[in-house]
């Protein structure tokens, strides 16, 4: 098990994100196998077997999410792209929308065209706005070929798709929170149930996935579920994409099949830690999931149930990377910084709970914190992660919490040394 580009592949050539390089490489050849020799029956079976599991974070069979859909519900039904990409640490989906655009559109037009579904949406976060671009683009083409609009293929399946940039809120990669935004609402998350699947976007059955789980679905009705299931282990099907970033050798975004070792990983693909110096520790899944120690990750494959094992989450498959000489007390106040930013304040545990978490952070930062502010720290946690609308509590009590349990001792030196604790050159300026 190692590196193998499938979503990746010609992503480095010149002019890998026009329709005519996508096609001259096999692009749309999944589309029209599954309308013109396959049933919707046909291709959910294939989702399935597949083992694809959402790659947004949460890790949910796209297979049985699929199937959550009624394609005879009476009324218009959606289908969402989420392109948001608002968890730190994490640079995939924008690489694949500014140089393989066609990817995501082929695998949202199969997808649709399976559930039944009549138009398409991409939320796109508000900074990213080259990816946007890269995207209209990529539409305009697909309709002057015949990919979108009436009547596709001459199969009689009309399926349109929009564009939507956001306003840059962490919140709105919640995927109810997602379409209030796109309903022109405050980007509140919903109270679930009721589901996206019965009742989501204007009150509409809907299905939602992130870029890179779109992308992944040409080569499955290419090749075949199993095919593709056989990539990864028996749970996680497939290859996934990792962004690498931080004291690292060869920073960038790799993909690979599940299942390989973290090691393998790290050392021959990523080039270990830069500047020869010792690992302390990594992030693997985005700034929302626990820390983990250099001697826990011992044994580490990169696939869903492995990395939970060791007590975090594959998330979004971001992996942040902390040599020796990072100073974890600084890690935590960044992290709790932007949480505490990005809170919508729409449940009373989040919106109070957050600002609490930032306060006691931010004294332990400047020099004025107690040791029994860890102890708070952690009992505040109990209260507010399994009380909020969506997983945001979660979201800033796990990587907070893990980084007080992993290193408590460094955190207690920092609060000894008081005001004398040398951060930095950050350290007026925060």
């Amino acid at each position: 098990m190692a590196e193998k580009k499938i979503i990746l592949a010609n992503i480095e050539e010149e002019n890998s994100h026009t329709i005519d390089h996508y096609i001259k490489h096999g692009g749309y050849g999944a589309l029209e196998k599954a309308f013109k020799s396959m049933t919707p029956a046909q291709i959910l079976e294939e989702i399935k077997a597949s083992n694809l599991r959402g790659r947004g974070g949460a890790g949910f069979p796209a297979g049985i999410k699929w199937s959550f859909i009624k394609r005879d519900a009476e009324g218009p039904k959606y289908l969402i792209c989420n392109a948001d990409e608002g968890e730190p640490g994490t640079f995939k989906d924008r690489r694949i929308m500014m140089s393989k655009p066609h990817i995501v559109l082929e695998g949202m037009i199969i997808a649709a065209y399976c559930m039944g579904l009549d138009a398409g949406y991409i939320y796109i976060r508000g900074e990213f706005y080259d990816p946007y671009l890269s995207m209209d683009r990529a539409i305009e083409e697909a309709y002057k070929k015949g990919f979108l609009g009436k009547n596709i293929l001459g199969t009689g399946f009309n399926f349109d798709v929009y564009t939507y940039l956001g306003a840059g809120a962490y919140i709105c990669g919640d995927e109810t929170a997602l379409m209030n935004s796109l309903e022109g609402k405050r980007g509140y998350p919903r109270l679930k149930p009721p589901f996206p699947a019965q009742y989501g976007l204007y009150g509409r059955p809907t299905t939602v996935h992130n870029v890179e789980t779109f992308s992944a679905v040409p080569a499955i009705i290419e090749n075949g579920g199993k095919w593709y299931a056989d990539l990864g282990t028996p749970k996680s099907g497939g290859t996934k994409l990792f962004g690498i970033s931080g004291h690292v050798t060869n920073p960038g975004v790799y993909e690979l099949t599940l299942g390989t070792s973290w090691k393998e990983f790290f050392e021959d693909i990523a080039g270990g830690v830069k500047g020869g110096k010792k690992l302390k520790a990594i992030i693997p899944g985005g700034s929302s999931t626990p820390i983990l120690r250099a001697d826990e990750l011992e044994g580490m494959n990169l696939d869903y149930e492995s990395i939970q094992a060791k007590g975090s989450m594959m998330g979004t498959g971001a992996v942040i990377v902390f040599d020796e000489t990072t100073n974890m007390v600084k890690v935590l106040y960044r992290i709790m910084k932007f949480y505490a930013h990005e809170s919508c304040g729409q449940c009373t545990p989040c919106r109070e709970g957050c600002d609490w978490f930032y306060d006691i952070v931010k004294r332990i930062y400047h020099g004025e914190g107690k040791v029994e502010d860890l102890d708070r720290l952690e009992d505040l946690g109990k209260y507010i992660g399994p009380n909020t609308i969506c997983a945001f509590g979660d979201a800033f009590v796990m990587p907070t919490t893990a980084l007080v349990k992993k290193f408590r001792g460094e955190i207690i030196d920092h609060i000894k040394k008081g005001k004398s604790a040398d951060l930095g050159k950050d350290y007026h300026h925060a």
